[in-house]
């Protein structure tokens, strides 16, 4: 698995699952709070998108994650 590919499983696991902490009707609600990590994430995304800066990917790297080359969806 690619840094690339991680940069796009990661953030939608983290919303999925904060969502499901945080909607009041969820089975696993604990806190309307956890809504407060589904929107950092968001923000987080939206800065990757203008400044191409990722802090997940400088952690990825760190870890060893090979990089990819960017157009794995397209193949």
């Amino acid at each position: 698995m690619t840094i690339t590919r991680l940069l796009r499983i990661i953030p939608g696991l983290f919303i999925l699952l904060s969502l499901a902490l945080g909607v009041e009707g969820s089975p696993l609600f604990v806190n309307k709070w956890w809504l407060a990590f589904t929107a950092f994430v968001g923000l987080n995304l939206l800065q990757f998108g203008f400044t191409n800066v990722c802090p997940m990917a400088f952690f990825l790297k760190k870890l060893g994650v090979p990089e990819g080359d960017g157009a794995a969806c397209c193949r």
